[in-house]
């Protein structure tokens, strides 16, 4: 079996180290904060400052198939979850009556619950793991190679916070991809390893560390989204355990979009978003203006109309984008001995919800391929290889996603021809349990919409509803531009 050595303590990084140690290798794992997830969830997740980790405090969905890989090969970690508040919701139950069952719709359930419900759960899970060993506050300074190629296969440690030499490859390797990487170092010493696991997101620093190493530059795809969101958190009162099950947890204009997030112990987020060049930006983070304009929007009214306590204030992020970085180009691997997961392989735009997800798909296959050669170059072109199969078609879906959404949020454009038929989709899966089993199939990443949306019964009973509606405006919810103008206007 490997030892496998994971740089940041995250959800991927948690999940890695855990998954492998169950696996039957051994995990040491280093974060450089020295914190570490505990049970005070509303402690730990409102006073807690992650600077590295900024999207610790706003909204999380753990999909299907988050969920499925939890209770599959993480029973207890799913059992923990529960037991800290988390709340299961099924996608069917929208309807008064379920539909009948169906294969496949076990796996339509929602996990709610607050980022560090996860979190905590993974890290008590790991602390106990005999097999794994965490280092908070011991943060990766650098990488230890050694050159596949030549006589001198001596390995050596580059200290990329002390700006060590390095820029002309390990040991003359001179950035030819034959480089593997060994181990770690810390301020406190060097970890050696069968494999080094990067968790450590996008601000990480791994690929400055590749630099110094004398590798290839990663290859990256990024497609930024155009939007700003702004979300605050709420209790509902003493006596009211959950929400109103209708109106639907989203809703959308053509410029601005208000979402609801049910969480554990009675815990729920509101979110706005808007473009990020919307003049009325600055304002919504006034809670006063914030909680107007939430209140123009049915879902933010129904849940806000209920008396809920405000934990937090309104808490914004902007300037995200969709990332897609490989460690694998035309020529092979630029690195190996080392392979990403999360984060630093797939940085997706919450509009979906898919970034845990995929985060705990990647950790799962390292932990159940670390013991086939994890130094070797096929085994970076094999991980590679399944991430393109697996992880970036939901990439892609992303990326078209948000761009239709920053598109209209630029324009403020009505939907036509194509993009009403798709706005149609969603609208016709409300009212029609056989398109919403479509939508929840894709929506937790059961099934590619390709095949999902395409087929030959959904694509008709939302004809026959579009037919019925002649009408039909999509984002016609919420407030018109001069209402919304008002609202925000201090």
């Amino acid at each position: 079996m490997a030892h496998v050595l994971v740089i940041g303590g995250g959800i991927g990084g948690l999940a890695t180290a855990l998954l492998a140690a169950r696996r039957g290798h051994t995990a040491e794992l280093f974060e450089s904060d020295t914190r570490a997830p505990g049970t005070a969830l509303d402690r730990d997740f409102f006073g807690w400052r992650r600077p590295t980790v900024p999207q610790a405090v706003q909204p999380h969905a753990l999909l299907g198939a988050a969920r499925n890989v939890l209770r599959d090969d993480l029973p207890d970690v799913y059992a923990e979850m529960l037991r800290l508040g988390a709340r299961e919701r099924h996608e069917l139950d929208w309807f008064e009556v379920r539909p009948p069952e169906l294969p496949g719709d076990e796996d339509l359930v929602m996990l709610q619950a607050r980022r560090i419900v996860l979190e905590s759960a993974l890290a008590t899970a790991l602390r106990a793991e005999p097999g794994a060993v965490l280092r908070h506050g011991e943060p990766v300074t650098g990488l230890i190679t050694v050159s596949q190629t030549g006589a001198d296969r001596a390995g050596r440690a580059l200290d990329c916070a002390d700006g060590a030499d390095g820029a002309d490859g390990a040991n003359g390797a001179g950035g030819d991809g034959s480089i593997r990487v060994t181990g770690v170092t810390t301020g406190t010493g060097s970890y050696q390893g069968d494999l080094v696991v990067d968790a450590g997101g996008r601000r990480g620093g791994i690929e400055r560390r590749l630099g110094a190493a004398g590798c290839r530059p990663p290859v990256v795809e990024r497609h930024r989204t155009g939007l700003a969101y702004f979300c605050r958190w709420y209790r509902l009162p003493d006596g009211i355990d959950e929400g109103p099950r209708r109106p639907w947890a989203v809703a959308g204009g053509a410029f601005a979009g208000c979402a609801v997030f049910p969480a554990d112990k009675r815990v729920f987020a509101v979110t706005l978003f808007v473009h990020t060049s919307d003049t009325t930006r600055s304002a919504l983070r006034d809670p006063a203006v914030f909680e107007r304009a939430a209140r123009a929007f049915p879902p933010g009214e129904a849940w806000l109309a209920l008396g809920a306590e405000p934990l937090s204030g309104v808490l914004a992020t902007a300037s995200l984008d969709n990332r897609w970085s490989a460690l694998v180009d035309e020529r092979g691997p630029v690195v190996t001995g080392l392979v990403p997961v999360g984060d630093s392989i797939t940085h997706t735009n919450p509009t979906l919800g898919q970034g845990a997800s995929l985060a705990l798909w990647a950790a799962r296959r390292v932990a159940r391929t670390a013991h086939r050669d994890p130094g070797s170059e096929r085994f970076a072109v094999d991980h590679h290889e399944w991430a393109v199969r697996t992880l970036k078609p939901w990439f892609d879906f992303q990326v078209v996603a948000d761009a239709a959404i920053g598109e209209r949020f630029a324009t403020r454009a009505g939907r036509t021809g194509t993009a009403r038929e798709v706005a149609a989709l969603f609208d016709c899966a409300l009212e029609d349990p056989e398109v919403m089993r479509a939508r929840a199939r894709v929506r937790h990443l059961a099934e590619p919409p390709e095949r999902a949306y395409a087929a030959p019964e959904v694509r008709a009973r939302v004809a026959r509803w579009l037919a019925a509606r002649p009408d039909y405006a999509p984002n016609g919810v919420g407030p018109d531009r001069e209402e919304w103008e008002k609202l925000t206007a201090g």
